[in-house]
């Protein structure tokens, strides 16, 4: 069975390095990763949180983030 598409918020805290309550911040903040919602539960799709990561890379702390 391959793994699943869509990560838990626990599992994307612990891939992000961050507590879920930093996710739930980020998430009415609207500056979080991209997620789903299904019902009351909310899921991330592991491509969206590469992507999260990929989009706040930077090579400096004074630069934009890399264009990828």
């Amino acid at each position: 069975m391959s793994p699943s598409p869509l990560a838990t918020a626990d599992e994307a805290a612990e891939f992000l390095r961050t507590t879920t309550q930093r996710l739930a911040q980020d998430r009415y903040q609207g500056t979080g990763p991209r997620f789903v919602k299904h019902g009351r539960r909310v899921l991330y799709r592991w491509d969206d949180l590469r992507a999260y990561v990929d989009a706040n890379t930077y090579q400096r702390t004074d630069d934009r983030p890399l264009a990828v």
